[in-house]
């Protein structure tokens, strides 16, 4: 819901003032007096409200029984529903502000405008959110502005999560009910990792990926924070699991932070991807969680960056030499104070 809060606020106010740009260039002039544009101010910003309102309802939860359909008839379905909720709010608003019947020259002129611009803007709108949830709306500003065409180096945060014991899963419940718990799974933690400020950069079979720039916004330890949010959305859900699944998943995570080279990659599809020994510590991190016995594990260098939740026990476990790395890295496993 927070997440929601202060789009809401940038969406009542570009309807505000679009409603006064739409006063200015399409009404009469005789009629451009304050009362008139604080009306048509009103009006556009209860219709982008309205707008809104549809478009958090088909992006929560509760719209999946439109978001199993395809695609096309998806975004359609979407569009029709929001022209005609957009619709029935500009009838309204047009009584309340008025004060009276409404008009039949705004019935035959300004109302057909309105349901089609709603319906169309809509359709791009859906369109552009669909794209985003495929590629990330920081991949796709980065890719759109060619920050990444050539290979960058940026120093990162990455957290690398898997689901434990998937392959003993598979074989217990069948690849497509396992499927559908790892489904459910990445769905259920992602609000927890876009609060923290976290992106994710890929799933890869039953891991998740997920980066942080390693900035000053870093220092109060909110990629750490992020695994237990993580944790406290599977608890608060674990009886719908059970009923779902017969099991609550857990989870391991490796969290190491350095220099990432980050590129486009392919032709017929493109996508970033990330390269240096920053990764392929922070992957053999993960693995190493299960041979320490512990759920969170962490590196040296990024404690030298980060601090952590002063509620968080930070456990020193020494050097180790993980696989596949010549130079042995210092790792303290983090878990909750009693």
């Amino acid at each position: 819901m927070r997440r929601a809060i202060n789009p809401t606020i940038v969406i009542a106010v570009s309807g505000f003032l679009s409603g006064m740009v739409y006063r200015h260039f399409f009404d009469l002039p005789i009629e451009a007096s304050v009362f008139n544009y604080l009306r048509s101010g009103l009006h556009a910003m209860g219709i982008a409200l309205a707008g809104w309102g549809v478009h958090l309802y088909f992006t929560s939860r509760r719209s999946a029984w439109v978001s199993k359909w395809p695609l096309l008839t998806d975004l359609a379905m979407r569009s029709a529903i929001m022209a005609l909720v957009v619709a029935v709010t500009a009838l309204g608003l047009e009584v309340v502000l008025n004060e009276q019947w409404i008009k039949v020259s705004w019935l035959t002129d300004a109302f057909p405008r309105i349901v089609a611009l709603s319906f169309f803007g809509a359709l791009f709108v859906g369109a552009v959110y669909e794209l985003t949830r495929l590629v990330g709306n920081r991949v796709l500003f980065n890719v759109a502005l060619g920050r990444y065409r050539v290979p960058v180096r940026e120093e990162r945060v990455l957290m690398f999560l898997d689901l434990a014991g998937s392959t003993s899963l598979a074989e217990s419940m069948g690849e497509l009910r396992v499927q559908n718990l790892l489904t459910r799974f990445f769905h259920d933690i992602d609000d927890a990792i876009v609060a923290h400020g976290g992106e994710v950069h890929a799933y890869v079979g039953d891991e998740v990926i997920v980066t942080w720039p390693l900035d000053a916004g870093m220092s109060g330890g909110r990629c750490i924070d992020c695994f237990f949010a993580i944790a406290d959305t599977i608890v608060a859900k674990a009886d719908s699991y059970r009923q779902a699944f017969g099991m609550v998943p857990n989870f391991r995570a490796g969290l190491h932070a350095g220099p990432v080279v980050i590129s486009e990659c392919g032709n017929s599809r493109r996508q970033l991807a990330y390269f240096g020994d920053t990764v392929n510590v922070t992957a053999r991190l993960q693995e190493y969680c299960k041979e320490a016995g512990r759920n969170l594990l962490v590196s040296g260098d990024l404690l030298r960056h980060v601090r952590p939740n002063p509620k968080l026990l930070v456990e020193p476990l020494g050097h180790a030499q993980l696989r596949g790395r010549a130079a042995a890295i210092e790792v303290f496993a983090v878990q909750r104070r009693a």
